[in-house]
C-alpha cells in the first residue's frame, strides 16, 4: 500500500466536520499500519494537525486512534507510547473546558492512555481483547498474585470506558432524536469501540473473580466484589440505553447483561455465566458504508420476451396488420370477449408472477443477509486466526529471546560451574590432605591406645601367671610335705613292725603254743604292708602328675614371658614412633606460630607505616596552608565570618573524632583505618580553617586582622605539634589536643564577633517571614493562573482570526508556565521540610531558619522574585492581549522567571542531600519551568511573526521622492535605535552590577561565593 494514500485517508478521516468518521478511511489507516508494521506514518500525519486548537478534530483523532489500537498492527501500541506525554498534556488542557467536545476529548484521551498502559503491562492481551480461556490462564501464569493485580487493572480500564459512556450520554439531549443527526452520530460513533472493549472486560473480570474466590478467602475480596457490583449496574444501564437508540440498531447488536450480577461466593455459578457477545453486521460499521441492495444485483427479474406469442395473440384479437379494423362484425365482438379473457388471464398470471417474484426477492435477501453474516463470521475467524498467528509469532520471538537469554544464562552457569568445580577440587584436595593428616593422627592415637591396652593385658596376664606360679609352688610344697609325711609314717610303721616282729620271734622262741597266733599276726602284717605299698604307688603316680602339670605351667609361663617381652618391644617401638610423630607435629605447630608471629609483626609494621604516611601527608598539607599565608597572591582571596565559623566548628568536631580514634588505636592496634581517616579529615579541615581565617582577615580592620592571623598561625603550629606527637610511638598514647581546641575556640570567638549583626532578625520573625514569603509566592502563582484563565475567556469572546489564535497560544503557554512554577514552589516547600526534618538543624523549623540566616535570606529573596515575576508576566500578557503591550516585555518576563526559579532551586539545593527524592522532584520541576519558559518565548515569537506578517508594507502609491524621504527617515531611526540600544545595554550592565552588590550585602551571596571559592 502507498503510504501517501494512507496519509490522505488520515487527513480525510480526521477533519473539523462534525460528522462520524467514514469507515473506508479508517479501514485504510488500519491496513496501512499492517502494511508498514508500525504507526510512524500515522503519527507523522497526526503531529501536523492542530489537535489542541479544535475539539472536534481531537475527538475524531481519538476515534481513529482507538480503532488503530484495537485492529491495527501490534506495534501501534509500542510506537504510540512515545507520544504518551503529549496525549497527557492534551488531556489536561482539554480538561479545563467543562462542556462540549473539550470535556469529552479529555476523558477519551485518558481512556486511550489507560488502554496503552494496560497493553504495555500485559503484552499478551491483543488490542481487540479477544482471548480464549486457556490464553487468559496462561497470562496469569497460575499465580494468584498476578490474577489479583490483573483484576485491579481491568477494573481501572473498565472504569475509564464507563466514564466516557456516561460523558457522551450526558452531553446529548436524549429528548430529541439525536442519533439520526450528523452531530449526534459524530459523538455516538466511538461508543461502538467502547462497547466492544467493555463486553470483553466484563467477561474476563467475572472469570478472574471466580478464580480468585477459589484461591483466596471471601473477606479479602470484599473490595473487588463491591467495585464489580457498582460497575455491573452502570454497564447494564448503559447497554440498555444504547440498544434503544436508532443509530446503534442498524450498526451493532448490543448484548443484554443478566438481571442480577453473578454470585462469586457460589463456585457453581460460573457455569451459569454467559459471555456477552457483540455482533457487528458486515458493511454496517458506519452509516456511510450502508447501501441498499438492488434487486437486479441479486436476481435477474427480467421476463424473457415472447414476441411470437404476443404477436399471435394480437392477431387473434385484432386481426392481421394488413386488415382494417371492423368493429361492426360479430367476429370482432367475439374477439373482443376473447381479448378481455386473455387480459384477465394475463393479469392473473402477472399478479402471480409478482407475488412469486416478491417471495423470491425476500428469500434472496434473507439468503444474502445470511451469506453476509457467514462472510462476516469467516472474516472474524480469519482476523482471529491472523491475530493468533501474529501473537504466536510474537510469542515465538519472545520465547526465542528467552531461549537466547537462557542459553547465555546456561553458559554463564557453566562457566560458574566450572570455576566452582575447580574451587571444589581445590577444596577437596585440601580436604583430602586434611583427612589424611587427620587419619594419620587418628592411627597414631589408636595405635597408642592399642599399645596401652596390650600393655595392660600383658600386665594382667603376668599377674595371673604369677598367681598361678604361686599356686603351683604352694601345691608343690603341699605335695612334698604329704610325701615326706607318708615316708615318715611308713618308716615309723616299718620300725614298729620290725620291733613287733622281733618281739614275736622272741615270743616264738619262748612259747610254741602261741605259734598259730603268731602266724595269723604275720599274715595280717603282710596284708597291711601290701595296703601301704598300694598307697605309696598311688602317691607316686599323683606326684608324677603334679610334676607334669608343673612342667606344663612352667612352659606356659615361659611362652607368656616371651609374649610379654614381644609386646613390650612393640610397645616401645610404638611409643618411639608416636613420640617422633608428636615431635613432628609440635615442630609444625611451632613453625606455624613463628610464621604467624612474623606476619603479625609485618602487618603491625605496615599499619604503623600507613599511619606514619598519613601523618606525614597531613603535616605537609598543614605546612602548605601555612606557607600560603605568606604568598602575595593570597591577599586577593576573601571569605566571610559565617563560613569561617562553620569551618572552625567542623575542625573542632574532627579533633574530637581524632582523639577518639587515637584512643581506639591505642587499645587495639587493628583499628588503624579509623585513625588514618580521622587524620586525613583533620588535615583538610584544619588547613581549610587556616586558609579561610587568613582570607577573612583581609576583609576586617587591621587590629582584628592581626589577632585573627596570629590565631590562625597558632592553630597551624599546634596542629603540627599534635601530628608530631602522634608520629612518635612513645608519645602516641599521651598526645594532647587541648591546646589546639583552645586555639580553634579562640578563632570561633573571633569569627563570632566579626559576623554582621545589622541584618539579622529575631528567631520567630525569620521563620515566620520564610513561611509568609513561600505562601505569598504560591498565592501569586495561583492568582496569576486565574487571571490568565480570565484573560483567555475574554479573548475568546472578543477577538477573532489570527489575533485570537495568537492570544490563545500565548495564554496557553503562560498557563503551562504558571502550572510548572506552582509545582516548583510546592517541591521547594517539600524539600525545605525534608532538610529541617533530616536533622541538619535544630528541632523546630524557625530555629533552623534562624541558625542558617544567610541561606534563609537567600531563600526568601528567591521566593519574592518568583512571585514578583509571575505577577509581572501576567500584567505583560494582559497588555499584549489588549494590544497595548509589547511582545518583547513578555519574553523578558519569561527569562526573568526562569532566572528566579533557578535562584530558588540553587537556594534549596544548598543544604539538601544529594540522594533526596524531594531534590530530584525539585530538579525535575525546574526543568519543567525551563521548558515552559521556552514555550512562552516560542509562542510569543511565533505570534509576533504572525502579527507582523499581517501588517504588510504597501509602497505602490508612493512617488520616488516620497520613497527617498521614507528611506532617509528609516536610516535616521535605525541610527537612533542603535545608539539607544547601546546605551540601554550599558545601563543594563550597571543595573546588574548594582543588583549583585546589593544582594551580596543584604543576603550574603557574595560572602558565600567567596567562602566556597
Amino acid at each position: 500500500m502507498d503510504l501517501s494514500k494512507m496519509a490522505v485517508s488520515i487527513n480525510k478521516a480526521i477533519n473539523t466536520q462534525e460528522i462520524a468518521v467514514k469507515e473506508k478511511h479508517a479501514r485504510t489507516c488500519i491496513l496501512g499500519t499492517h502494511h508498514e508494521k508500525a504507526a510512524h506514518t500515522f503519527w507523522a500525519a497526526v503531529n501536523r494537525l492542530p489537535l489542541s486548537s479544535n475539539a472536534v478534530l481531537c475527538w475524531k483523532f481519538c476515534h481513529v486512534f482507538h480503532k488503530l489500537l484495537r485492529d491495527g498492527h501490534p506495534n501501534v501500541i509500542k510506537d504510540s507510547m512515545k507520544n504518551k506525554a503529549d496525549l497527557t498534556d492534551m488531556s489536561r488542557m482539554w480538561g479545563h473546558l467543562s462542556e462540549g467536545y473539550g470535556k469529552l476529548c479529555s476523558i477519551y484521551l485518558k481512556l486511550l492512555i489507560t488502554k496503552m498502559e494496560f497493553h504495555i503491562k500485559n503484552p499478551r492481551f491483543p488490542g481487540n481483547l479477544q482471548m480464549s480461556n486457556r490464553q487468559l490462564d496462561e497470562v496469569g501464569e497460575n499465580d494468584v498474585n498476578n490474577f489479583f493485580q490483573m483484576t485491579v487493572e481491568m477494573f481501572d480500564y473498565l472504569e475509564c470506558e464507563l466514564n466516557l459512556f456516561l460523558a457522551v450520554f450526558s452531553s446529548l439531549d436524549m429528548s430529541r432524536s439525536v442519533s439520526v443527526t450528523a452531530a449526534g452520530q459524530c459523538r455516538l460513533a466511538p461508543l461502538i469501540q467502547v462497547i466492544l472493549d467493555s463486553s470483553h472486560l466484563y467477561d474476563y473480570t467475572v472469570k478472574l473473580l471466580f478464580k480468585l474466590h477459589s484461591c483466596l478467602p471471601a473477606e479479602t475480596l470484599q473490595g473487588h466484589r463491591d467495585r464489580f457490583q457498582e460497575q455491573f449496574k452502570k454497564l447494564k444501564s448503559l447497554f440498555y440505553r444504547s440498544s434503544n437508540l436508532q443509530y446503534f440498531k442498524r450498526l451493532i447488536q448490543i448484548p443484554q447483561l443478566p438481571e442480577n450480577p453473578p454470585n462469586f461466593l457460589r463456585a457453581s455459578a460460573l457455569s451459569e455465566h454467559i459471555s456477552p457477545v457483540v455482533v457487528i453486521p458486515a458493511e454496517s460499521s458506519s452509516p456511510e458504508s450502508e447501501h441498499v441492495v438492488e434487486t437486479e444485483d441479486l436476481v435477474d427479474t427480467d421476463i424473457p420476451p415472447q414476441p411470437a406469442v404476443v404477436e399471435t395473440r394480437f392477431d387473434d384479437l385484432f386481426g392481421a396488420a394488413t386488415d382494417p379494423f371492423n368493429f361492426n362484425s360479430q367476429n370482432g365482438m367475439r374477439r373482443h370477449d376473447d381479448k378481455d379473457r386473455l387480459i384477465q388471464q394475463l393479469t392473473a398470471e402477472i399478479q402471480a408472477l409478482k407475488e412469486e417474484l416478491e417471495t423470491f426477492r425476500i428469500e434472496s435477501g434473507r439468503l444474502c443477509q445470511a451469506l453476509r453474516g457467514r462472510v462476516s463470521e469467516l472474516e472474524a475467524e480469519l482476523a482471529e486466526q491472523s491475530h493468533l498467528k501474529q501473537q504466536a509469532l510474537g510469542e515465538s520471538e519472545f520465547l526465542r529471546a528467552e531461549l537466547d537469554d537462557l542459553r547465555r544464562v546456561k553458559e554463564d552457569t557453566e562457566k560458574e560451574q566450572r570455576s566452582l568445580t575447580e574451587i571444589e577440587k581445590k577444596a577437596q584436595a585440601n580436604e583430602q590432605r586434611y583427612t589424611k593428616l587427620k587419619e594419620k593422627y587418628t592411627e597414631l592415637v589408636q595405635s597408642h591406645a592399642d599399645l596401652l591396652r596390650k600393655n595392660a593385658e600383658v600386665t594382667r596376664q603376668m599377674t595371673v601367671a604369677r598367681v598361678a606360679q604361686d599356686e603351683v609352688d604352694s601345691v608343690r610344697r603341699e605335695m612334698q610335705e604329704k610325701v615326706k609325711a607318708a615316708q615318715d609314717a611308713s618308716e615309723q610303721q616299718e620300725k614298729a613292725q620290725l620291733e613287733q616282729l622281733q618281739g614275736l620271734q622272741a615270743e616264738l622262741h619262748s612259747s610254741r603254743t602261741e605259734l598259730e597266733t603268731l602266724k595269723g599276726s604275720v599274715m595280717s602284717s603282710q596284708k597291711s604292708s601290701e595296703e601301704i605299698s598300694t598307697q605309696l604307688s598311688a602317691l607316686e603316680l599323683e606326684k608324677v602328675e603334679l610334676v607334669a602339670s608343673v612342667s606344663k605351667k612352667e612352659a606356659e609361663l615361659a611362652s607368656i614371658g616371651e609374649e610379654l617381652e614381644r609386646v613390650q618391644n612393640s610397645l616401645a617401638t610404638g611409643r618411639e614412633s608416636g613420640v617422633k610423630a608428636a615431635e613432628a607435629l609440635q615442630n609444625q605447630l611451632n613453625e606455624k606460630e613463628s610464621r604467624e608471629q612474623a606476619l603479625e609483626a609485618q602487618l603491625e609494621a605496615q599499619r604503623w607505616g600507613a599511619l606514619e604516611g598519613a601523618l606525614e601527608e597531613a603535616g605537609r598539607i598543614i605546612q602548605d596552608c601555612l606557607s600560603q599565608l605568606d604568598d602575595p597572591t593570597h591577599i586577593s582571596c576573601t571569605s566571610s565570618a559565617d563560613y569561617l565559623l562553620s569551618r572552625c566548628q567542623a575542625a573542632v568536631e574532627c579533633v574530637e573524632r581524632l582523639q577518639a580514634a587515637r584512643d581506639g588505636f591505642h587499645a587495639d592496634s587493628t583499628g588503624v583505618s579509623e585513625l588514618v581517616q580521622a587524620v586525613t579529615q583533620f588535615a583538610h579541615l584544619v588547613g581549610d580553617t587556616i586558609i579561610q581565617g587568613s582570607a577573612t582577615s583581609h576583609m576586617v580592620p587591621v587590629d582584628q586582622a592581626d589577632v585573627l592571623s596570629s590565631s590562625v598561625k597558632s592553630c597551624g603550629a599546634e596542629a603540627l605539634a599534635l601530628l608530631a606527637q602522634l608520629r612518635d610511638r612513645a608519645t602516641l598514647a599521651t598526645a594532647d589536643s587541648s591546646k589546639l581546641k583552645e586555639v580553634l575556640e579562640g578563632i570561633k570567638a573571633t569569627a563570632e564577633k566579626l559576623r554582621p549583626r545589622g541584618l539579622e532578625l529575631k528567631q520567630g520573625e525569620l521563620g515566620e517571614m520564610v513561611e509568609q514569603e513561600m505562601a505569598s509566592a504560591s498565592e501569586a502563582v495561583e492568582s496569576a493562573a486565574a487571571r490568565i484563565e480570565d484573560m483567555l475567556n475574554k479573548s475568546r469572546a472578543v477577538d477573532t482570526g489570527i489575533k485570537m489564535e495568537v492570544n490563545e497560544r500565548i495564554l496557553a503557554s503562560c498557563t503551562d508556565l504558571m502550572a510548572a512554577i506552582k509545582v516548583l514552589v510546592l517541591s521547594s516547600k517539600d524539600l525545605q521540610s525534608d532538610i529541617v526534618e533530616s536533622g541538619r538543624g535544630a528541632a523546630s523549623m524557625k530555629e533552623f531558619y534562624a541558625k542558617n540566616s544567610r541561606w534563609t535570606e537567600g531563600l526568601m529573596s528567591a521566593s519574592k522574585a518568583v512571585g514578583w515575576g509571575a505577577t509581572v508576566l501576567v500584567d505583560a500578557a494582559d497588555m499584549v492581549v489588549q494590544g497595548k503591550g509589547k511582545f518583547e516585555e513578555l519574553m523578558v518576563c519569561s527569562h526573568e522567571i526562569a532566572a528566579s526559579t533557578a535562584q530558588l532551586v540553587a537556594a534549596s539545593k544548598v543544604k539538601a542531600d544529594k540522594g533526596s527524592p524531594n531534590l530530584a522532584r525539585l530538579q525535575q520541576a525546574s526543568r519543567g519551568v525551563t521548558q515552559a519558559t521556552a514555550g512562552v518565548v516560542a509562542s510569543t515569537k511565533s505570534g509576533k511573526s504572525q502579527i507582523e506578517e499581517t501588517d504588510t508594507m504597501d509602497f505602490s502609491s508612493m512617488t520616488l521622492t516620497q520613497i527617498k524621504r521614507q528611506e532617509m527617515d528609516a536610516q535616521v531611526l535605525v541610527l537612533e535605535l542603535e545608539t539607544r540600544l547601546q546605551k540601554e545595554r550599558e545601563r543594563l550592565g550597571e543595573l546588574r552590577k548594582k543588583h549583585y552588590e546589593l544582594a551580596g550585602v543584604a543576603e550574603g551571596w557574595g560572602e558565600q561565593e567567596e567562602g566556597t571559592g
